[in-house]
């Protein structure tokens, strides 16, 4: 069970920062999930390199990174949406490329809230 950190209420045009921690991934992921959609993805990290990869509707407005000395990845949400608004899943994968697929990803964090006001 990973542990994440984050999320809140903001208004539209904000920001949000959630973080998560954990230990050994080699691929940390962030995903979403509303009552209405499944899971769906948001964006990854290598965790030994400098390879990130995002969906088409949160490029140029999020940002992934990690800090390998605290075992820790963060989502920084920026011009935050009312379509943004979702609970937000961290997940820990252990391959060698950076993944989408939902599969591949072996440890989930609990869910965070991000809501976003119009």
């Amino acid at each position: 069970q990973l542990q994440a950190y984050g999320g809140g209420l903001v208004q539209a045009g904000g920001s949000l920062n959630v973080s998560c921690v954990a230990p050994g991934a080699t691929v940390m992921g962030w995903f979403r999930q509303t009552s209405e959609k499944e899971r769906e993805f948001v964006a990854a990290i290598r965790w030994n390199g400098h390879a990130t990869y995002y969906a088409d509707s949160v490029k140029g407005r999020f940002i992934i990174s990690r800090d390998n000395a605290k075992n820790s990845v963060y989502l920084q949400m920026n011009s935050l949406r009312p379509e943004d608004t979702s609970v937000y899943y961290c997940a820990a994968g252990f391959g060698i490329v950076i993944t989408t697929n939902i599969n591949n990803y072996i440890y989930w964090g609990q869910g965070t809230q991000v809501t976003v006001s119009s």
